[in-house]
């Protein structure tokens, strides 16, 4: 185990310490149920906030994420660590009133904090998708320029700029429907490295041809489907 981990673990288990260490010395085990209740959520409050970090959505706006839905259990936590200890040191005969305070608290937690990680799931999906529009542009742009270095032949290069400026120009912004032919425009342009690195004029000007009929199809989509 890494010196870090054992280090975040020794700190993870300071309250722990502490607050056994305090709830035993000063009351033994001699507590009514409301406070062994009371007990029990604040260290469920503790362990959920230790737990966040595995709620977290992976991506761009991961820190946000973490930022939003660590505040929700830290306030969680210091809620529930202020009630129940009250619930402790009063130690009502009935555990009914500490039992139902304290599980409003956690089900009012649980709403908010689940709420959170949905839009965050929402958001992040929004990313992810943001990020393959843009690749689709940006990376088809940058194949066909280095393809337009390598040309030299008058006709095939002029075929390969006006894929170019078309690809260029396209909306970043795309469509599940249009995944495929995407995917296409794609492997096209692969097909069309290939066909330039062998220096075939017969097979590059037919499969310009192609490529662009492809990429303006897809712009003309797009425009319809919006």
């Amino acid at each position: 185990m890494k010196k870090s981990n054992v280090l975040h673990t020794v700190l993870n288990l300071i309250f722990l310490i502490i607050f056994n260490a305090v709830f035993f010395v000063l009351g033994g085990i001699d507590y009514k149920i409301s406070a062994w209740i009371s007990y029990g959520f604040i260290h469920f409050a503790y362990f959920m906030l230790l737990l966040t970090k595995f709620f977290i959505r992976e991506g761009k706006s991961s820190k946000v994420f973490s930022l939003s839905l660590h505040s929700i259990s830290s306030i969680y936590f210091l809620i529930e660590l202020l009630t129940g200890a009250i619930f402790i040191l009063v130690s009502p005969e009935s555990y009914k009133a500490a039992l139902l305070v304290q599980l409003c608290i956690a089900g009012l937690y649980g709403i908010i904090l689940l709420i959170n990680m949905i839009a965050n799931e929402r958001t992040a999906d929004a990313e992810e998708k943001r990020q393959y529009q843009i690749a689709y542009v940006k990376d088809a742009s940058i194949k066909l320029k280095m393809l337009l270095d390598r040309v030299n032949e008058k006709e095939a290069r002029k075929k390969i700029e006006r894929i170019y400026d078309a690809v260029y120009s396209s909306p970043v912004k795309s469509h599940p429907d249009l995944g495929q032919i995407e995917h296409q425009i794609l492997q096209s342009i692969y097909e069309l490295e290939n066909a330039v690195s062998s220096g075939s004029k017969d097979t590059i000007i037919p499969l310009a041809d192609s490529l662009l009929g492809a990429v303006n199809e897809r712009n003309m989509r797009l425009r319809a489907l919006n």
